[in-house]
Parts: C-alpha cells; structure tokens; sequence
C-alpha cells in the first residue's frame, strides 16, 4: 500500500476513535459526576515502514486523560445526595477494591449503611458509614450526624494527576497505579449533585469538525484508489 493511502487511513482510524469518545461523552451530558475525556494522537513510529512504506506516516491515539473540570453543583432536597464542591473524590467498596467517585448520589441500605446507587458501600475514614434511623445531616467538612449522633466522617480523597484516573462504568474511576491522597481543598455541599461537566454546544461543534475531518480523508483515499492509481494501471496497460 502507498504511503499516501496508509496516511489518509490512518487518520481516519483516529477520527473514529475519537467519534467514539464524543459519542460516550454525549450520551453521559445529564450523568451525576460524570468526566469527559480528552485524548491526543502522535506520529507512530514503525521501523517496518522503512523497507515498503518510505513515506507513510501513521497517527495513532497519544493516550486518553480525564477531563476533571468540575460540574455545576445544583440543590436537589434529597437528604443523602451530596456534592464535593472542589477536589476530590467520595471513596466506594467495590469487590475489586476501592473506587473513586464524584457522584454523591447515596441512599440508605436495609441494613443502615449510605451506599450508591448501585448499592456499594461509601466509605468513611473508619470504614463504611453505619446510619442510625432517622434524619441525616452532613456538614461541610463530611462529617454526617443522624439521631444516635455522628455517624463517621466521608473519606474524601484526591490524586497528583487525577486526569489519569480510569472509568469503568457506574460513574466510578479506578486510581490503577496512583496512591490516593487525602483532600484538604474541598467542602461537602448537602442535598446538592454535581452535574455531568460535559458541554453539549462544544462537543456538537468538536463533532462537527472531525466528521468533515473524516470524510475529507475518505474522500482523499478515494481519490487515491479511484484517479490516481487508476490513471496508473491505464497507463502502464497501454505499454
């Protein structure tokens, strides 16, 4: 293949990743806590090319980092939903170990316990937070009062590169090889959610621009197969 075809198809392979990626982020615009992404591409280096592509480049995804920007916080009434009003991350049990969270959706479990909505357990600084019956109040530092008196405080915790936090799904992020950090610049707002950060005006306009990104390099592999390598076969089929 050409190196001029392997450019066009490359850049297109990269265009669908990130078609991809504005896709997810859209379809998460109204989700509790949720964070974009933000990925970059780079030149690949191949030392296969050397030999039968002289002249192809190929442009491959540079990584993905989280987009931590923080969400608009809005009051919802509801005792348990809580917002984290600037760094930070609520701490969850998970089976596969802690995760990490922005969305403060809780609610109470059968047993008293203020989990997810998923059911999994938040934790606090002594572990997962027991409730006793009746009202709850949270304070701005975390610590979360009910009837029988303070209940523990939220284990709220923040990261040297948060943009490198993994989704998995259920709006939690996994720490992968970064250590976990206990936040000091925050403050719990009660009753409150933070809302998705995603901008839908800038991300139709950043669709927009890559789906004719997209198509000028289909046009271009077009162009390639169909005028110029065509012209070429008739050419040397007349000799």
């Amino acid at each position: 293949m050409p190196g001029g075809h392997y450019i066009a198809l490359s850049g297109m392979r990269t265009r669908l990743d990130q078609l991809d990626r504005l896709a997810t982020d859209l379809a998460n615009s109204e989700t509790t806590g949720y964070k974009g992404e933000r990925i970059a591409t780079a030149e690949e280096q191949r030392s296969e090319f050397s030999d039968e592509l002289t002249s192809a480049i190929d442009v491959s995804l540079a990584g993905r980092r989280l987009d931590t920007t923080a969400g608009t916080i809005e009051p919802t009434g509801m005792e348990l939903d809580m917002a984290i009003d600037g760094e930070g991350y609520f701490e969850v049990s998970t089976p596969n170990g802690p995760r990490y969270t922005r969305n403060g959706h809780f609610g109470r479990s059968a047993s008293g316990q203020l989990v997810t909505g998923e059911g999994l357990p938040v934790m606090g600084e002594n572990g997962p937070i027991q409730l006793q019956p009746g009202p709850v109040s949270v304070g701005s530092d975390g610590t979360i009062n009910s009837t029988g008196g303070p209940a523990g405080r939220l284990k709220v915790m923040r990261f040297d590169e948060p943009g490198r936090l993994v989704r998995e799904g259920r709006g939690l992020l996994n720490a992968t090889d970064m250590t976990p950090l206990a936040a000091n610049s925050y403050a719990v707002r009660p009753q409150s959610l933070e809302g998705s950060n995603v901008s839908v005006v800038m991300h139709v306009a950043e669709l927009a621009n890559v789906t004719r990104a997209f198509e000028a390099l289909q046009k271009s592999v077009a162009v390639f197969m169909n005028d110029i390598d065509g012209k070429a076969i008739e050419s040397f089929g007349r000799r």
